[in-house]
């Protein structure tokens, strides 16, 4: 293992260098250097690819064991120590799997529904008139993911969106704020969103009745719920963002 750490900095540090720190001589380093390399490490070399093949072609969830049995049934014989060895080497380390979805633990109050001014209506004659919102959670390497996208209608284009690594009510505004400034701060127009409660919610309203958006902050912007208009993750994803 020195040797080879040798060989692969050589070109940053001088090999004198490195053979004190490590304490090796520099005359073994390179008769090691002219040495033929081992069956066992063209054999490890040949093994550690078909690791990683398999590895990768789980989409990176597999462990040494299920990678080791991913092998054995291709008629390639080896042992279960070897592979953690070989994924060791190659810092091939198993993703985590999802669990459960996200907790909800926002609360819903049943008389604070307001009423559904959009009503299906889903075509806009002009842009900046009705615009819909919703967020989403996408699972990743390092957790859950959650999205916030507001879609203007008239185009089907995402004006504004966020994204956070917590389920809060700031970072669902912070779409929508997005989204108003994007569009160059619209006189009045209906926004239409999800009876969203999440850290509780309350600043997500059909429209503003004061002010239009110009003065977002100041309109009287109440505790109301609408019915759901949902995005898919294939507007999240379009050329939008």
């Amino acid at each position: 293992m020195k040797f080879s750490f040798i060989a692969k900095h050589r070109g940053v540090w001088a090999v004198d260098w490195m053979c004190e720190a490590l304490g090796v001589s520099r005359g073994g380093f390179y008769a090691w250097l002219r040495r033929p390399r081992s069956e066992r490490s063209r054999s490890d070399e040949e093994l550690g690819a078909r690791v990683r093949a398999s590895f990768l072609a789980s989409d990176r969830t597999y462990g040494a064991r299920r990678v080791w049995h991913d092998l054995l049934a291709d008629g390639v014989s080896c042992g279960l120590h070897r592979i953690e060895r070989l994924m060791r080497l190659q810092a091939l380390k198993a993703r985590p799997r999802r669990r459960r979805l996200p907790p909800d633990l926002g609360e819903r109050q049943a008389a604070a529904v307001a009423s559904n001014v959009l009503d299906r209506g889903f075509d806009s004659p002009a842009p900046n008139r009705k615009w819909i919102a919703d967020f989403t959670y996408i699972w990743t390497a390092e957790g859950w993911l959650y999205v916030a996208a507001v879609i203007d209608l008239f185009s089907r284009r995402v004006v504004g969106w966020s994204m956070s690594a917590a389920m809060t009510a700031q970072f669902v505004t912070d779409a929508l704020v997005m989204a108003i400034w994007r569009r160059g701060k619209p006189d009045a127009l209906l926004h239409h969103s999800d009876r969203g409660s999440q850290s509780g919610l309350k600043r997500s309203s059909q429209h503003s009745e004061v002010g239009g958006c110009d003065e977002y902050w100041k309109a009287t912007i109440g505790t109301v719920w609408t019915s759901t208009v949902t995005f898919t993750r294939t507007a999240i994803c379009s050329e939008a963002i």
